[in-house]
């Protein structure tokens, strides 16, 4: 009697070739660009910086264009990348690209790892209190297991 096995996309074999960072332009989450960028380095990967824009709904937002102020900070969090790329140029380099997505964070970077076909998923540990009681981005992509994911401090 002869085993079949499913084979499956086996990530990381060779080191990983997609390294995914979720920046929000927090303090966390800038360490964990930077943290993320150190790993791109060393294992000559491709660096995903993602930012997820927050959706809101017509009647909540009362008006407020928050699809404007998302693009802003989505131009602001580029500027800054673009800046820190260009002050190591020649140091260190980095293969990289800034992605944005819509949604909520966690369904965001979930669907741009899935979309990018992430090795590891690096994001900053939460700044909010209430993330001890109902869960961070962090845990849930964890518990979503399909990733290798680093929570930088």
């Amino acid at each position: 009697m002869t085993e079949q096995h499913s084979h499956q996309f086996e990530r990381g074999t060779d080191g990983p070739k997609v390294i995914v960072v979720g920046v929000d332009g927090s303090a966390s989450s800038l360490r964990a660009a930077s943290y993320a960028g150190g790993l791109a380095r060393r294992q000559h990967a491709l660096l995903a910086i993602v930012y997820v824009q927050p959706v809101m709904a017509a009647g909540a937002a009362l008006g407020a264009p928050v699809a404007e102020t998302t693009d802003e900070i989505a131009e602001e969090l580029m500027a800054q990348i673009r800046q820190a790329t260009e002050q190591v140029k020649g140091i260190f380099d980095v293969r990289w690209e800034f992605h944005t997505f819509r949604g909520d964070p966690y369904g965001g970077l979930a669907k741009a790892a899935d979309d990018l076909k992430a090795d590891a998923v690096v994001v900053g540990a939460s700044e909010q209190a209430g993330h001890r009681f109902v869960g961070s981005v962090a845990v849930r992509l964890v518990k979503t297991g399909r990733w290798p994911v680093t929570v930088v401090p």
